[in-house]
């Protein structure tokens, strides 16, 4: 399903029920499309705020509801807070509810509030780190409580969780700290949940994208996409979203870059060259030799986004 198409059958999602969160505009829009383009029935969550994070408004959600149901496909809209306990979990079960149960969780929802580390204020902080890095916590939980259950009751899971880093939470992003941070959690809560879950049927997987939204526009890019081949759409991301949220996805713990008409695997936090004295501690006067040795022997890190290097 396109812009202007329609719904077809036998999608590589057929009859899966997915969870999109932040699915009212950009990226979590063209997902809650792509999905519903493979066969899935959608839950589309949106809080309706500006980039910023104000002003909740449900009109987003029940826009893109529309734009499904008018191409054939089934699809609700949810209003819920997703960083929010209880309405995280009321929206697992309106899921549940509304089409007999639940096998992927796209986790997508976030806004910016970007300043210098030196200047940012508490509230900038805590509202970032919650609304993406316990945003993506407090669905996973609830769906994969709703999952454990079935696999204890010897039901066959074939769950999946995807969950949405950014280059900023891989490399790093001057003046989006806040954001940065919760978005290298959420690298890490990849890999945390993909080992404690798979026993229960459920892989988990991550996609860092690259691509024109809201957040990006006047940031990183310009608001107008280029004539021809526009690389920055954010449904170029979305067939990776739809394959890892499928029953076709057979890996899980990995984050992925995508942009474009590329995706890569990303290499995270790996153990260095070992520099080692045998038998004793190191004295504090070797340990800048050692230091450097390692460092030496190791790649280098990719620069942090903003930072010139």
């Amino acid at each position: 399903m396109d812009e202007a198409g329609a719904v077809g059958s036998m999608g590589s999602c057929e009859g899966r029920v997915v969870i999109v969160t932040g699915a009212g505009r950009g990226l979590g829009r063209a997902h809650a499309l792509a999905f519903a383009a493979e066969g899935a029935k959608v839950v589309v969550n949106d809080l309706g705020v500006s980039r910023d994070g104000d002003g909740p408004a449900g009109g987003p959600a029940h826009e893109v509801v529309a734009e499904i149901r008018s191409m054939g496909g089934e699809a609700v809209a949810n209003g819920s807070d997703v960083a929010d306990w209880g309405e995280a979990e009321a929206m697992v079960a309106q899921a549940i509810d509304a089409f007999g149960r639940l096998d992927t969780l796209v986790c997508n929802a976030g806004f910016l509030r970007d300043r210098m580390l030196a200047n940012m204020s508490e509230e900038e902080w805590d509202s970032v780190t919650r609304v993406h890095l316990k945003g993506h916590f407090a669905p996973a939980r609830h769906a994969i409580a709703y999952w454990r259950d079935l696999a204890k009751a010897g039901v066959e899971v074939d769950g999946r969780v995807v969950m949405t880093s950014s280059g900023a939470g891989l490399m790093g992003s001057i003046g989006q700290g806040n954001y940065a941070a919760a978005k290298a959690g959420i690298a890490l809560l990849v890999v945390q949940a993909a080992a404690e879950w798979g026993r229960y049927g459920v892989l988990v997987n991550g996609v860092a994208p690259d691509a024109r939204t809201r957040m990006t526009e006047g940031v990183f890019y310009g608001a107008e996409a280029p004539d021809g081949w526009d690389d920055k759409d954010p449904a170029n991301v979305s067939p990776l979203m739809v394959w890892l949220g499928s029953a076709d996805c057979d890996v899980t713990g990995r984050v992925f870059e995508a942009t474009g008409g590329s995706l890569n695997v990303c290499d995270g936090w790996q153990h260095g060259p070992v520099v080692s004295v045998a038998g004793r501690r190191f004295e504090v006067a070797e340990v800048g030799e050692a230091v450097h040795r390692s460092i030496r022997d190791a790649p280098d890190p990719a620069p942090v986004f903003g930072s010139g290097g």
